[in-house]
């Protein structure tokens, strides 16, 4: 709990019983002095600690109460405690939200002493994967907890690197569900769930589906629109109740507002509730890559209380350091939400709406083009022997265009390196860069050989997922679970929340992913508007100058600031790699990656992710001996087979 007092700086709160400890750390948000953690239920034989938000709570209060249930507080949390007594395990079914939930349930063994031994701990995530759950089965043990860092901080998992993961951060700029940085640890993957005993715990876990993207969207009820215009009209008032429920909070609460789309939609909605809605930018000393001018109209059409912050190179060289020790595991993308983050909590928030999940459900990203391009390369490349391959490469990768051309070519040399073309569009290395840089793995006797690992096979479910659906909707399958839970929603929650600041992603709101899902293709794609069943919906409150504009991506000029001074620190760390790495990780392709960029043959993530991954390590593995114990040590010492740590927000 000591290693998650950023994530929740207010109170803690534990439960010790005799096979199980369970603990928090609470970011107070909803009912501020009645939402101390643990909850329990009226008999006490019953107990939930959660991370998150529960945005339907108000109305299943309401339902659970015409049930006979009855509420000591205001919080959400307690919803939780009296709809699993209700429902059992298909409580999930009806909480909306975004959660990390843990509950001690002794109602089978009685409620206190060693009759309590027998007690069942039940483990779930939210539908999307908005909020993280790991856990690690050591030493009879099973421990879980927001952060793969606070699992370390137990003292009882030997802090080694996982060379299969290192194999997915080259590969794609950050850790791949369910795997982490660290051999042993994992995740509960999205819309999972686990239940155990708390004397026996399982020594393999197997997490369990309770929410299938696929199946949810082939088997939506309700309406079905005959046509894009019909689609528009259902999904607005559905846009406008989710929004609305994501603003309910005891405390500040703003929007991260740049000058795309997606958070002016959230600002435009969210004003039909609120007034003088608080907004903020971050904005750069490089005009062409900052948002302020077309961000303060929109504050201004729409009345808000606008704040901007610059942040320019000196700040970040000083404070890099910093930010990456923050991460709780090493990631290409996840500092551009830490200053973002930030500066909001410094502005005296303690909740922000962002536009996180528009791109996936609305088709805002490139890879819905490029998808069916790469998978053409690559269907085609099955077909043609190896060598013809590597001797057609330059004529085949020109069917692409642009930034995808290497891509495309990997799709083409090796086509059946991933179970679907679509993860070639969202390489960092390509696979033959990647055994480059691993030769040292890949040329040891650790290496088993083949491409097996929980990471893989999660692709391949994926894929079988998708295959599925119409290739608009599985370009959303794809993305919604590859890059947006392993990269922008873990960077999301862990940078935000090193910060002690909530993120609230409305877009992400299952009932509106599954609505948009259940589509066709036709209902929600017009042909040169991005975006447009969303633009469509929105029509009438969007300002011109935000529908005009091109779709930019928001990211901090790390081209311009490598070339300075913050391109000499990498230069200079890239050519000390730690030993841990060095055991697995080639530094010569390692300085190879930094020369690249230099001469302008490869662009600033591939060093910078790099560079990540070797000041992550040196931190948080080659030190970690001299890390400060956790503050939770007599707790761990009572815990004989069964710890946790999660935390409220």
């Amino acid at each position: 709990m000591g290693a998650l007092s950023h994530r929740g700086p207010d109170e803690d709160g534990i439960l010790v019983a005799p096979s199980a400890a369970l603990g928090m750390r609470r970011l107070s948000i909803i009912d501020l002095p009645g939402g101390h953690q643990p909850v329990f239920n009226e008999t006490r034989n019953v107990a939930v600690v959660f991370n998150g938000e529960i945005y339907n709570f108000r109305q299943l209060r309401k339902t659970l109460e015409g049930r006979g249930h009855a509420f000591r507080t205001h919080s959400d949390t307690e919803v939780i405690v009296h709809a699993y007594e209700e429902w059992g395990e298909q409580f999930l079914r009806e909480l909306r939200g975004m959660f990390a939930i843990a509950i001690w349930d002794a109602r089978s063994s009685g409620t206190n002493g060693e009759a309590a031994r027998g007690a069942r701990i039940f483990l779930a995530r939210d539908r999307l994967g908005i909020k993280p759950l790991y856990y690690a089965a050591v030493g009879g043990a099973l421990l879980f907890s927001s952060e793969v860092r606070s699992l370390l901080a137990s003292g009882r998992i030997e802090t080694r690197l996982s060379p299969d993961s290192l194999e997915a951060y080259l590969t794609f700029g950050s850790l791949a569900e369910p795997c982490t940085i660290v051999k042993d640890i994992y995740s509960i993957p999205p819309g999972h769930c686990l239940a155990f005993a708390a004397d026996a715990p399982p020594e393999k876990p197997s997490p369990k589906p309770y929410w299938v993207y696929s199946d949810a969207v082939l088997h939506q009820e309700g309406p079905r629109p005959r046509n894009f215009q019909e689609a528009a009209k259902l999904l607005r008032p559905l846009l406008e109740e989710t929004v609305r429920d994501h603003l309910i909070a005891d405390v500040p609460l703003g929007v991260f507002l740049s000058s795309g789309l997606d958070s002016t939609s959230l600002v435009a909605l969210g004003s039909r509730f609120q007034s003088y809605l608080h907004t903020f930018t971050v904005v750069f000393p490089e005009q062409q890559y900052s948002e302020a001018k077309i961000s303060r109209e929109t504050a201004k059409h729409f009345k808000t209380r606008h704040e901007e912050v610059l942040l320019s190179p000196g700040m970040l060289v000083t404070q890099v350091e910093e930010a990456v020790r923050s991460l709780d595991q090493p990631t290409m993308d996840g500092l551009n939400t830490y200053f973002v983050s930030r500066a909001a909590r410094q502005a005296g928030l303690k909740v922000a709406l962002s536009g996180l999940g528009s791109d996936e459900i609305f088709g805002g990203y490139s890879t819905f083009i490029s998808t069916p391009r790469a998978a053409f390369v690559a269907g085609l490349g099955r077909w043609i022997p190896s060598p013809l391959r590597r001797f057609t490469s330059g004529a085949a990768v020109r069917i692409a265009a642009g930034d995808a051309v290497n891509k495309a070519a990997a799709a083409w040399r090796s086509p059946r390196d991933f179970p679907h073309a679509y993860f070639f569009t969202r390489l960092l290395f390509t696979p033959s860069r990647v055994r480059r840089l691993l030769a040292p793995y890949y040329e040891s006797a650790e290496y088993p050989g083949r491409h097996d690992n929980p990471w893989r096979d999660r692709m391949r479910e994926t894929a079988r997922q998708a295959k599925q659906l119409d290739s608009f909707t599985s370009v959303s399958c794809f993305e919604l679970q590859s890059y947006m839970v392993n990269t922008l929603l873990r960077d999301t929650d862990t940078a935000s929340m090193a910060n002690s600041l909530e993120v609230r992603v409305p877009f992400l709101d299952h009932r509106l992913v599954e609505f948009v899902g259940s589509l066709p293709k036709s209902a929600k794609f017009t042909s040169g508007v991005p975006k447009s069943l969303l633009v469509e919906a929105l029509s009438d409150l969007l300002p011109d100058q935000v529908m005009a504009q091109t779709k930019r991506t928001f990211t901090l000029p790390w081209d311009v600031w490598l070339r300075g001074a913050l391109g000499v620190r990498l230069s200079q760390e890239l050519s000390n790699l730690t030993p841990p790495l060095r055991r697995y990780v080639n530094p010569r392709a390692v300085r190879g990656a930094w020369q690249n960029f230099v001469i302008g043959q490869t662009n600033w993530s591939r060093p910078w992710s790099l560079y990540v991954l070797n000041e992550w390590v040196r931190y948080h593995v080659t030190d970690a001996a001299s890390q400060p114990a956790s503050a939770t040590e007599a707790v761990h010492n009572a815990a004989a087979s069964a710890a946790g740590s999660s935390q409220r927000q």
